[in-house]
């Protein structure tokens, strides 16, 4: 007997290989000095998304070539909270272990933002003693898979949107 495609078997795999692949892509930034160029960053959600639709396809066709919306929409949203979870665990373990000098660039690049921005010293100081609060590696933690989990949650809005095909009612 065939095992049972569930949702949350396609989430686990989709979720793997999203995090694989934005993990490569995190790397790629960091090695090439880019993980504060928010223009590149955004890129990488290029990641999930075409992981979510893979996922969603082959749990169609492993479905008798039907998904619920709510189906998709579990799929993606269980996905992305997979891939968020382990792509911040090794963001975490960079940064602590790896590259301890990523969050101080993080911050001369915001200290640079707001300097060109013409706001004064005592504005910037203000701004990055509220931004060092917000940074740190257990914080930026636990923002990076919320963050992941409602990113995950849009688009898998979108895209079951497109993917769901219901059973006609005489085939349930």
């Amino acid at each position: 007997m065939e095992p049972q495609t569930t949702t949350t078997r396609i989430s686990l795999k989709y979720g793997i290989i999203s995090a694989v692949g934005s993990i490569i892509f995190i790397t790629i930034l960091y090695l090439t000095d880019q993980s504060t160029n928010a223009a590149i960053s955004w890129l990488g959600m290029i990641i999930p998304i075409a992981a979510m639709v893979m996922g969603m396809k082959e749990f169609r066709s492993l479905n008798q070539g039907f998904m619920t919306y709510g189906q998709g929409l579990g799929i993606g949203t269980l996905m992305s909270a997979i891939s968020g979870f382990l792509s911040s665990v090794y963001t975490y373990i960079y940064n602590i272990f790896i590259d301890p000098t990523l969050r101080q660039q993080m911050l001369d690049k915001v200290r640079d933002d707001l300097e060109s921005k013409g706001m004064d010293d005592t504005q910037v100081e203000a701004a990055l003693e509220m931004t060092q609060k917000f940074s740190t590696p257990g914080i930026t933690f636990f923002v990076g898979i919320l963050m992941s989990i409602i990113m995950g949650f849009i688009f898998s809005l979108i895209i079951s949107a497109i993917f769901k095909k219901d059973k006609p009612f005489e085939l349930e």
